[in-house]
């Protein structure tokens, strides 16, 4: 019954990372390197993200730079930048990769919000699902005669108060988020 209880641990802690990661790319008016985490070069064959290949950097609030590691890669990258679905235009100064990041219209920002409102339901499923998987085994280790019901019913507790903990987190971070649109 404890490994049941840390996999759900393990496991909607990881949804909530995952949701982390897809808040931080999305983009809210405000720079910030993880900006380009999804963005691929095609670096020798093979799909690389800018962050391996360059130095990015925030000068300012409104403003990325890249600047590859090898000066060969400047046009690649620039390419790579314009066909993500960012919306961002690069400036090639021969050196380095210049992004402004324009400030948010009051539709994007809306519309950002219901992205992200999205992406927030989808990891309450996700954690929701981790619940279900959960108690589920709970009731086969019952079934099995491995647990008894007062076990099997405190598991079920557990759970549950694993799973509002985390809805809650999920909540929370959407907060911020929708905070970061309205800010700016």
């Amino acid at each position: 019954m404890q490994t049941v209880l840390k996999d759900v641990d393990t496991r909607m802690a990881t949804a909530l990372e995952v949701l982390a990661r897809e808040f931080a790319s999305v983009r809210t008016g405000r720079a910030s390197t993880a900006l380009l985490d999804g963005v691929r070069v095609d670096y020798y064959g093979t799909p690389t993200p800018v962050s391996q290949m360059a130095t990015v950097s925030v000068p300012d609030a409104r403003t990325l730079t890249v600047q590859p590691w090898e000066g060969g890669q400047l046009a690649a990258i620039e390419k790579a930048i314009l066909k993500s679905e960012l919306g961002l235009t690069p400036v090639n100064d021969g050196k380095l990769i210049r992004l402004a990041i324009p400030p948010l219209t009051e539709e994007r920002r809306k519309q950002l919000v219901k992205t992200v409102a999205k992406m927030a339901e989808e990891a309450r499923v996700a954690v929701r699902n981790v619940r279900r998987e959960a108690n589920d085994k709970l009731k086969a280790l019952a079934r099995d005669r491995k647990v008894s019901e007062d076990e099997e019913r405190r598991g079920h507790e557990q759970i549950q108060k694993t799973t509002d903990r985390y809805v809650a987190r999920v909540d929370e971070l959407l907060k911020k988020k929708e905070q970061e649109f309205l800010t700016f």
